[in-house]
């Protein structure tokens, strides 16, 4: 199982990074960086196996890919700010982290409008004139 293989990739790195710390503090960040981008990438091949599986179902269904793209964009954003912000603040970047979770929260904002109009465009059409 992948995750068996995730879990000992970082409690080593968790334990290189709990000793050298002391003596060279920017190695020991290198290697959360280094350690954080390995999980990421063995992760994205799954994320990319549920992408193909709901663009796959949506087909199927008929929904409009425009939507669809919108949300799974939505998704993308959301993980990697939360990505980049835990790297940030592991690096003891609290701020930089903040920020960084603002710009995402705002992009998906800015991507959910067009989804919120259709949204209330529909419940409109529903009302009585």
């Amino acid at each position: 199982m992948m995750i068996i293989q995730i879990v000992s990739i970082g409690i080593v790195a968790s334990l290189l990074v709990l000793l050298i710390k002391e003596q060279k503090p920017t190695f020991a960040l290198f290697i959360i960086i280094f350690t954080s981008i390995i999980i990421f990438f063995i992760v994205m091949d799954y994320v990319s196996a549920v992408f193909e599986l709901i663009r796959s179902i949506s087909s199927r269904a008929n929904i409009n890919d425009t939507y669809l793209n919108t949300i799974l964009q939505i998704i993308g954003i959301s993980y990697v700010a939360e990505f980049g912000a835990h790297i940030t603040r592991d690096a003891g970047l609290s701020s930089v982290a903040a920020k960084i979770e603002l710009a995402g929260k705002l992009f998906i904002i800015v991507l959910a409008v067009p989804i919120i109009s259709a949204v209330i465009e529909t419940i409109i059409g529903f009302l009585p004139q």
